[in-house]
């Protein structure tokens, strides 16, 4: 009896020990990126009120923190410019060392399939790329798919040196995306690679901002179900991007809106209260680029163009940015456009321009600005077109004009001071103009820096979103 009881008590004492000891999230880890120049946080799990000291070998600082009764403990540190390897020591019950870690700049890759595709799918690029990608200045983290009802305290994955296979498996976007910032910057890069194919913005969101709007809430409850992905609120917030906002970033990228075409009306509210969400639990006003969807033949017709006028006028967000890329569609068959490497590099100098200061690089597509009517022509002007509209093609593509009976006809173009004069011979009288207005519409409108001008439209007519017959 006296011996069962001594090995009990072991046990229990064990037992005990185990639970006191420090423990980190995945987040926190050997080889991660912490954001440069900032206050960034490290924290964890612990006995209740144990003591854990936090030193760092870029400077002499020793930090003190206290666990709550709670048993979770969260310590601020201050970073320098970017550099490493550095190493962290976090000691309580227990001592865990952080070894090969850079200070540079973190980014945080979200959306659906097309931000997930990698060398996986077999994208011809990723495969050309992967002997070239041993860079042990860039670090990858992959957040396993996952869902909760509730908020989650960590998330699986760790963060990984990049090389070639490492890189054949992450989105390809943010590879690409993370090598031009790394190349330009001359500074390390962090990429969090969090998204999942097929999901709509609803289950990236939390359900507060779904349940505080009339619209989105409608929008949400008109989302079917299906086999492969979620579809309610905040699934995927809470497991797969939640577990990272104690973890400082220096932004986000996206590139989702595909499953939310049937309820386009709801994404711009929707999307703008999903950036807004993110922000606040980072408490951080953090810059947000996102992409465009491609054009594609959807079974329904326009509803490809009105997701993609919700997303231009979600750009107007304050610290957002849109890349557009109709120019990259081989062919709007394929919802999953192979040309990832040339959407990086828009996205890529998108931030460094907004972001990161490079006012040299040109990043901006232009975009409808005014009309105004002259007679039988309308004419067209655009912002970010200052140093000139070009057509690709001996025709000016995609345009459409409509009289007062709502009929709209081709219409020819001609560019005219960095604007476009828009005419039919037979519409003596226009009241409306549409570029690129459906859902396959490939263009031929550029600025002369190489970025495709953006569909727009002149009227607020109801439109046709009625099945395609086949």
């Amino acid at each position: 009896m006296k011996k069962q009881f001594v090995f009990i008590s072991l046990l229990c004492f064990a037992s005990i020990a185990s639970i006191a000891n420090v423990r980190l999230p995945n987040i926190i880890g050997s080889h991660m990126v912490l954001q440069q120049k900032s206050n960034v946080r490290l924290w964890g799990w612990s006995a209740p009120s144990e003591s854990i000291t936090i030193n760092v070998s870029w400077d002499t600082t020793t930090y003190k923190v206290r666990a709550g009764n709670d048993a979770k403990w969260l310590a601020t540190i201050k970073t320098p410019e970017a550099g490493g390897s550095y190493s962290i020591i976090i000691k309580g019950n227990n001592t865990i060392k952080l070894e090969d870690v850079l200070i540079g700049e973190v980014w945080v890759c979200g959306g659906q399939s097309n931000m997930e595709w990698s060398g996986d799918q077999g994208l011809a690029q990723c495969k050309e790329e992967a002997p070239n990608a041993n860079n042990n200045k860039i670090r990858l983290f992959y957040v396993p798919k996952s869902t909760s009802a509730f908020p989650q305290d960590n998330t699986e994955g760790k963060w990984m040196v990049c090389t070639p296979e490492e890189m054949i498996h992450f989105s390809a976007i943010g590879y690409f995306f993370g090598k031009n910032l790394n190349e330009k910057l001359n500074s390390p890069i962090g990429l969090i690679n969090s998204n999942w194919g097929g999901t709509p913005a609803e289950t990236w969101t939390p359900e507060y901002v779904i349940n505080e709007s009339t619209i989105i809430k409608k929008g949400a409850d008109e989302l079917k179900p299906t086999d492969w992905w979620p579809h309610k609120t905040a699934l995927a917030y809470n497991a797969m991007i939640y577990p990272l906002t104690n973890f400082s970033i220096a932004g986000a990228i996206w590139y989702q809106g595909e499953s939310n075409t049937q309820t386009y009306y709801a994404y711009e509210k929707l999307f703008t209260g999903m950036i807004d969400a993110w922000r606040q639990q980072w408490n951080k006003n953090f810059p947000f680029y996102f992409v465009q969807i491609a054009p594609y033949a959807y079974g329904n017709k326009n509803i490809g163009a009105l997701l993609r006028e919700t997303q231009t006028k979600s750009a107007l967000h304050a610290n957002t940015g849109m890349v557009v890329i109709t120019d990259l569609v081989p062919d709007t068959a394929n919802i999953h456009p192979v040309l990832k490497k040339e959407v990086a590099k828009r996205l890529s100098d998108m931030a460094l321009n907004e972001t990161y200061g490079d006012k040299k690089i040109t990043c901006q597509s232009p975009i409808y600005a005014a009309h105004q009517i002259e007679k039988d022509k309308i004419k067209i002007q655009f912002t970010h077109s200052e140093n000139g509209i070009v057509s690709k093609g001996n025709e000016i593509t995609c345009f459409e004009i409509a009289g007062a009976d709502k009929i709209f006809l081709p219409a020819q173009a001609k560019i005219e001071n960095n604007g476009v004069i828009v005419f039919n011979k037979n519409i003596k009288n226009p009241v409306a103009v549409r570029y690129a207005f459906n859902n396959t519409a490939i263009p031929n409108l550029f600025s002369k820096d190489g970025l495709p001008v953006n569909l727009f439209r002149t009227d607020d007519w109801e439109m046709d979103t009625s099945p395609i017959k086949k």
